[in-house]
């Protein structure tokens, strides 16, 4: 067994190998602290005959047993289908290992990362980039690695390595994850509390050092076990197919990708591509190999006229966005609704609020918890005039959901200050290019008309780069024959005063960290420009809610007092919720530190709950002047009520200001007495005084707990 260490941060990381899987290809265990990841890499050894594309398969495994958990569902235990964050980890290795294979490339490789013990204080996501860069490695793979890694946040304005679950959540302003080569950096993944742009590229620089020694330790494994790369046949066209393909395609090929409607461009480039093929493709030349060509002189051809005389196929200025509208309220039964169109690409976002009760069950290796803020993304294949069936969301409809989530969470009320579930789900109607920060924007024209009281609107951009003839071109709002044919997709999202979200990914083999720092300078204006417009459309989030969204509100009770709310065998809730319409009309949600939620149809019943619950749980405080029933009476005194459940003794001697002979000489039961609360004693028993109360005692005020909106 081989094994490697070295420090990231102050932690150790350590590469083992020759122990695990040991028929597979390339295999790899690495630990951080007590977090341990098995990497396997298989490459087939003949191109796939049927391939278009470059079939890489990433899988992320997680194990429940890795932190020691069993599946609190009743019915079934054994992991089944990938967790949103499995498939957002798997997208998180796939994007910065695939630039790094060449063109023309066909095999099959799968990469398969398995959880196999989880510490809950290093998250496994920059671990698993790490494995699966040394696996391909030692697979032999035609891949130009290793590629490193590394988590960087940002807490009391210190940059810091690998933070843990814990500082990340509560002290972090930055969450950064950013993987690269030696010399450049090929992805980055990051969601902030509105970080400036200084600081974000100063942390990207801060994480590429970092991640330094990532690199360093696969290389040293590689070189230690003596792997070379093997020798794998590449789809290579000849310079005559090429040739030939610029023959046919000619002028035909500028006259379509200069037409400004994409449809129109589109259809003319598949009519093209079509001919190139009918022509070219024979016994000897595969038709993807002739696809390859023609996609090779459509990107030269996009990227030299962008290069050479900045021209974009849209006709528009290398920093100019496409014509933007916005609207809102325009669906009558939803809570909320917005809709954001920039140039072709239009997203509809639906905001609908819920109780408590309606917060997803999180229930994963590494968290069991809820969640209140949610962002659902669907991309149906009318949006880019395509047919393809329609089988739930994909990997990538759940990457461009989380992204947009990310974006807004920071600006999401506390649960204290608006207790409700706020479900967001973005339709995009139309797309071509960054529909994924369409839904950025939609979602905050959806939330400020639903009334949820964002602390700032939020809008996004997608930023592109075109390399080559040894000068760059930064492209802003780029279209999709931009990002598909450009070097770079960066999509930034954030408030006017800083970033919240960020997205990078690489078609090339990495960005210069100077460019980066371009490109976020470039991206401030664009965004400052579209809250513009956001603002014109709904300056602020609406100052009521909608009438057919629930009302809810909290009440804080002393958590010795639930038992009190719920009563024996539930029968003092039930009937609340019985008194105020049901279970369909109003519910009643009790966290354990005392915070009470309720929820109804009916705003006036939201009221009314949350004042019974107030009687039930009113504690008595000593000074405090309260009306009384009397309830029983004693020789030595009187009993009284002084709301629901809570009685004190009014001693004989307490009764009046004058010598009592006998209580029913002043009281009697049911009558209706002030009376001032003069001791608590330690068994929590209230002692009261109406004597005190005749005076003077007018002037005490009576407290009751105290309750948020």
């Amino acid at each position: 067994m081989e094994q490697l260490t070295t420090k990231v941060g102050a932690a150790t990381l350590t590469l083992s190998t020759g122990k695990l899987a040991k028929l597979a290809s390339g295999s790899v265990t690495i630990q951080l602290g007590d977090t341990v990841l098995l990497a396997t890499a298989i490459v087939a050894n003949q191109p796939k005959a049927t391939a278009t594309y470059f079939p890489l398969l990433i899988d992320f495994e997680e194990k429940m047993y890795a932190s020691g958990k069993i599946s609190g569902s009743r019915f079934i235990k054994r992991e089944g289908r990938a967790s949103d964050n499995a498939i957002l980890t798997a997208r998180l290795t796939d994007r910065p290992l695939r630039p790094l294979f060449p063109k023309g490339f066909y095999n099959d490789v799968q990469v398969v990362i398995t959880v196999l013990s989880a510490d809950l204080i290093h998250d496994p996501d920059t671990l698993s980039i790490i494995g699966a860069s040394t696996a391909l490695l030692m697979a032999g793979a035609p891949f130009a690695g290793p590629v490193g890694a590394v988590r960087v946040g940002l807490i009391n304005g210190e940059l810091v390595i690998n933070p843990s679950y814990e500082d990340l959540e509560k002290s972090s302003q930055l969450d950064l994850v950013v993987a690269g080569t030696k010399d450049k950096v090929l992805m980055i993944e990051a969601g902030a509390k509105e970080v400036d742009e200084a600081t974000f590229a100063k942390a990207v620089k801060f994480a590429h050092e970092a991640m330094q020694p990532t690199i360093k330790i696969q290389e040293q494994l590689i070189k230690q076990l003596k792997i070379t790369p093997k020798e794998y046949v590449l789809s290579t066209p000849s310079a005559e197919l090429v040739e030939a393909a610029k023959q046919i395609m000619q002028i035909k090929l500028t006259d379509a990708i200069y037409n400004i409607d994409k449809t129109q461009r589109n259809t003319a480039l598949s009519l093209l591509q079509q001919e190139v093929i009918e022509k070219l493709v024979t016994d000897e030349v595969l038709e993807r190999t002739v696809v390859e060509v023609f996609e090779k002189l459509l990107s030269e051809e996009v990227q030299k006229n962008i290069l050479e005389t900045e021209r974009r196929p849209d006709g528009r200025k290398l920093n100019e966005i496409r014509p933007i509208d916005c609207e809102v309220g325009i669906l009558p039964r939803t809570h909320g609704s917005g809709l954001f169109t920039r140039g072709e690409t239009q997203s509809l976002t639906v905001t609908t609020l819920g109780s408590v009760a309606d917060e997803q069950l999180i229930d994963t290796m590494d968290a069991r918890t809820t969640k209140r803020y949610l962002h659902h993304y669907n991309f149906p294949p009318y949006a880019t005039n395509e047919v393809r069936p329609m089988r739930g969301p994909g990997r990538r409809e759940i990457g461009h959901g989380a992204l947009a989530e990310k974006a807004l969470e920071p600006m999401i009320p506390d649960k204290d200050s608006f207790p409700y579930t706020i479900r967001v789900v973005s339709e995009i109607l139309g797309s071509n290019g960054s529909s994924s920060m369409a839904a950025v924007c939609g979602s905050t024209l959806s939330l400020m008309d639903a009334g949820v009281p964002i602390k700032k609107p939020v809008a996004g951009i997608a930023m592109g780069v075109i390399t080559g003839q040894g000068k760059f071109k930064i492209l802003t709002d780029i279209a999709g024959i931009e990002d598909f044919n450009g070097d770079m997709d960066f999509k930034v999202a954030g408030t006017k005063d800083g970033i919240t979200a960020v997205q990078l990914d690489m078609k090339a083999t990495g960005l210069d960290l100077d460019l980066l720092e371009s490109a976020l300078k470039e991206a401030y204006p664009a965004r400052q420009e579209i809250l513009e417009k956001i603002a014109k459309c709904l300056p602020a989030p609406r100052g009521e809610l909608s009438m057919y969204a629930p009302r809810v509100d909290l009440i804080k009770i002393n958590p010795d007092k639930i038992r009190d709310v719920i009563g024996p065998g539930g029968k003092m809730i039930n009937g609340i919720i019985d008194r105020h319409g049901g279970k369909n009309v109003t519910e009643i949600n009790i966290e354990e530190d005392g915070t009470v939620y309720v929820s109804s149809t009916n705003a006036e019943f939201v009221k009314q709950v949350i004042a019974e619950i107030g009687n039930l749980t009113r504690e008595p405080e000593v000074g405090a002047l309260y009306q009384g029933r009397v309830t029983r009476i004693m020789d030595f005194g009187a009993f009284v009520e002084i709301f629901p459940g809570t009685e004190g003794l009014v001693h004989i001697s307490q009764l009046d200001n004058s010598r009592v002979a006998k209580v029913t000489d002043i009281v009697k039961e049911g009558d209706i007495i002030p009376v001032i609360v003069t001791e608590i004693d330690s068994q929590g028993r209230v002692n009261l005084s109406r004597k005190a109360a005749l005076n003077g005692g007018n002037n005490a005020s009576k407290d009751l707990p105290k309750k948020r909106h």
